[in-house]
């Protein structure tokens, strides 16, 4: 087998097990209502899979230095669900949609030409989920109805992942760990959630499980945080074991406090 093929082989079989894992996660999110499904969809089902593929070809100081780039990302990603968790309430899926991506776009751009210190990044992520998360508070709590699935939605979801792994895995050698950290944090998950949701149900339903979404959003920032800081002392493998493990307890607490405080109503 030449080189060419056995590259492409792989790069399609990442591609494949990345799309699994967001497919999976999505279909959740969309059967479990908006608290868990928002739970379900600020786990690194995206960016996790394409970190995870990135180490297997670079050493864990480009990983570090991705985890760098991603950090600041992902208070531009907060942004994005602000800006659609407001217009959903009004306004088409065109409008919603279309601008909470140019707001992404916009900020991801000018994030990327900066030099970020980890300081820097875990400021920025401060200062946008302290502005974001009471601004989404009042778009919480709607009720999410049965959503009945199409014949493309799987398919669907699975080209997106399976795109963005194949963009973040071909291109990082050239493109180096800034642009490739960028990359990897692009929201497939919440992309998927608010085209195929919004048409079916509606968009303040739609809108309440981005809504949801912020406290773990925050959780994901914290992950990047501790891969950044874990692959530098204990290598790619460990950092990212600690990263996901990060992101899966910060869940599980937001759950259960979740469950607590309805304890305490009943």
């Amino acid at each position: 087998m030449s080189l060419d093929h056995h590259f492409l082989l792989l790069l399609l079989l990442r591609m494949a097990i990345a799309a699994t894992f967001v497919v999976t996660a999505s279909i959740i999110t969309e059967r479990s209502g908006p608290v868990i499904g928002a739970l379900v969809a600020t786990l690194p089902v995206s960016a996790g899979p394409s970190y995870a593929f990135l180490a297997l070809d670079h050493d864990a100081a480009f990983i570090a230095q991705g985890a760098l780039a991603s950090l600041p990302v992902n208070a531009a990603t907060i942004f994005m669900c602000l800006t659609y968790v407001v217009l959903a309430q009004r306004h088409t899926i065109v409008v919603s949609c279309g601008s909470a991506f140019a707001v992404w776009i916009l900020l991801a751009s000018i994030i990327r030409r900066f030099d970020w210190s980890f300081t820097a990044g875990l400021a920025a992520n401060l200062i946008a989920f302290g502005i974001c998360i009471p601004l989404l508070a009042r778009y919480r709590g709607v009720k999410m109805p049965l959503v009945t699935r199409r014949w493309y939605d799987v398919p669907m979801r699975a080209a997106l992942v399976a795109t963005l792994v194949a963009i973040v895995v071909s291109t990082s050698s050239w493109v180096g760990p800034r642009i490739s950290g960028v990359i990897a944090l692009f929201p497939v998950v919440f992309s998927s959630i608010m085209v195929i949701l919004h048409p079916r149900i509606g968009g303040p339903p739609t809108a309440a499980v981005l809504a949801n979404s912020a406290w773990g959003l925050l959780g994901f920032g914290m992950a990047i945080a501790v891969l950044h800081v874990a692959v530098v002392k204990f290598g790619s493998t460990v950092g990212l074991f600690l990263a996901l493990a990060t992101c899966v307890m910060w869940n599980l607490t937001l759950w259960w406090n979740g469950r607590r405080r309805l304890r305490i109503k009943a």
